[in-house]
């Protein structure tokens, strides 16, 4: 019997084998349509591992043993090609993280790998397994199927062979995982193993930590992308493309987390995407830890909302909110656009006066509730929860759990300081903006208008957008990366006005000051503020003396009356804590 054969016979198809397996269905698809072509080494050993995986076992195989496991652990010539599959792919910065723990000394412990969908953790586990010696490393790809007390079979059995370093993917699939995880660092790390745990539900590996492994853990989260290193693994260094897709490594650039993606759809390449990536990285990932968790009571309370299909609701709403605010009325008021708000806003100011009433014009509410239909926003009268200020602080407390938000503060002249909620993924911001421009394209009214208008006002709404994010992203990677004596926040004046970004020396008391503009011009009203006297001044009573004036932009670097014109991305680019 054929491979192809043997697929057909058990009701398979190539995607299913492919995944299994550990390979990209293309390749899949090459072994199973070349067979007289490809290594028959490697063939026979993908014949034998589908075998067993149809009869409902996972199987191991070598040229001097056949061992049988009870959960799909892969070694050998299988593992040896997992290794090869990723060896030209550039590693993420906590792959260092990664290697330290593998060969320094850390009995008792274990090390956690995880973070959102498309964001490399497997690609990292393979990138190590490659450094290793094949002979005494082992991969373990849990499934739903699995539980603890075949996993710690499979361990038993692997250290009696002489496996040092186990490598367990999506180990959080396993029910009893969060209850019983301390057997992995009690146990199996104390006789000796090496053991790394992988996987994309945070709040899984957050609530074992809390308990189970209290202590005896080494956690490397990957959510979090910043642009330096977006820009180097893609060798993409335009801020609108991190801005585009920011946040996930881009699939049909990079294969850095599922051997099928090529054929899954891009993360915040469109809406169905966008929304189809909420669902399955944030909302399942709460819901799967509320039903494993037996102890996970703080959290309960999203439970409902995610069986009613509501917990989305939430979510986008406060990050389709221009200040990302986590308070009760942005969930329950009636739903506004607010990228249309400002849009409208800016057109009435814009030349030609011809855009000036163009959104006016249309049909707003039927472009909103296309728009709510797309993201999945539901009116308090659609909903059947009553959300709670308590929901909307257990989603917060999730989401900074994720990694997937930052509080940046911002401070006042008055004194008072607010939180200024950041989202690391903006790609996931930047889906709801284009959302928005392709349910206004729907709208009978702007249909009518030329298609030169139309394409004017349409990157109007997106670079509105962009500006906005792209001094989110600024803020967010300079608070990330300044050294504890140096501060970065967003200063606001009562008499209005803001400058977007102060870095304040504590130590030598001296700032700098930045406008950030998603503009590649240089153009005088950019730098107003930065020129106005009286608000310089507040500015040193307060922070020290200024000693640069800046401005980030697309354009090239200049300096026009002493004031530095920098290119954005080569900011972000050079951005270390020595320069801060």
């Amino acid at each position: 019997m054929t491979l192809k054969e043997l697929r057909i016979s058990k009701g398979m198809n190539q995607m299913e084998c492919a995944k299994y397996l550990g390979m990209s269905t293309r390749n899949y698809q090459n072994y199973e349509n070349n067979a007289n072509k490809v290594n028959t080494a490697k063939y026979n050993a993908i014949y034998q591992r589908l075998s067993a995986y149809a009869k409902g076992l996972s199987a191991f195989y070598s040229d001097e043993k056949n061992v049988h496991f009870h959960t799909n652990v892969v070694t050998d010539l299988g593992l040896q090609a997992l290794a090869n599959s990723v060896a030209k792919y550039a590693k993420r910065n906590c792959y260092q993280s990664l290697q330290k723990f593998v060969q320094g000394a850390y009995d008792g412990k274990i090390c956690i790998l995880y973070g959102l969908r498309r964001t490399g953790k497997t690609t990292l586990v393979f990138q190590m397994i490659g450094e290793l010696p094949i002979r005494e490393t082992a991969y373990i790809k849990v499934q739903t199927t699995d539980n603890m007390s075949y996993l710690t079979k499979d361990l038993h059995l692997l250290f009696k062979l002489g496996y040092k370093y186990v490598f367990i993917d999506e180990i959080t699939l396993l029910n009893d995982f969060i209850n019983t995880a301390a057997v992995l660092s009690d146990v199996f790390s104390m006789m000796g193993m090496k053991i790394v745990v992988s996987g994309t539900d945070s709040l899984g590996f957050a609530m074992a930590n809390r308990d189970e492994l209290y202590d005896r853990s080494v956690m490397i989260h990957t959510s979090f992308i910043p642009f330096k290193e977006y820009a180097r693994l893609l060798d993409l260094h335009s801020i609108d493309r991190y801005i585009e897709y920011g946040g996930t490594l881009k699939p049909e650039n990079m294969n850095l987390d599922d051997p099928d993606v090529e054929f899954d759809e891009v993360a915040f390449r469109d809406d169905e995407s966008t929304r189809k990536y909420i669902d399955t990285a944030i909302s399942r990932n709460i819901q799967h830890t509320l039903k494993n968790d037996h102890y996970g009571e703080y959290f309960n309370q999203l439970r409902e909302l995610y069986d009613k299909g509501e917990l989305t609701n939430v979510i986008n709403r406060i990050v389709e909110n221009m200040n990302h605010r986590f308070v009760l009325r942005v969930v329950q008021e009636e739903f506004k656009s607010h990228d249309l708000v400002s849009a409208k806003e800016l057109l009435l100011h814009d030349f030609p006066k011809d855009h000036a009433t163009i959104l006016y014009n249309v049909n707003e509410r039927e472009i909103v509730q296309r728009l709510k239909v797309i993201i999945e926003i539901k009116e308090t009268s659609e909903t059947t929860v009553q959300v709670t200020q308590e929901h909307v602080d257990k989603v917060k407390k999730y989401l900074l759990m994720l990694d997937l938000i930052v509080n940046c503060f911002e401070r006042y002249e008055s004194g008072r300081q607010e939180e200024h909620i950041v989202f690391s993924q903006p790609g996931m911001r930047y889906a709801i903006a284009k959302s928005l421009v392709h349910s206004l394209k729907q709208d009978a009214y702007f249909k009518s208008i030329s298609e030169k208008d139309k394409a004017y006002i349409a990157s109007k709404i997106l670079d509105d957008v962009k500006g906005r994010m792209l001094e989110d992203i600024v803020l967010l990677e300079v608070c990330k990366t300044a050294p504890r004596t140096v501060e970065a926040f967003k200063f606001k004046f009562d008499s209005g006005g803001e400058y977007d970004l102060v870095i304040y020396d504590s130590r030598k008391h001296c700032c700098s000051l930045y406008e950030i503009k998603h503009s590649n011009q240089i153009v005088d009203r950019q730098t107003r503020y930065l020129r106005d006297v009286e608000k310089c001044s507040i500015i040193e009573n307060r922070f020290g003396k200024i000693t640069d004036k800046y401005v980030l932009y697309r354009g090239e670097n200049a300096t026009v009356d002493g004031i530095q014109y920098q290119n954005v991305e080569q900011f972000l680019c050079n951005l270390n804590a020595e320069k801060l």
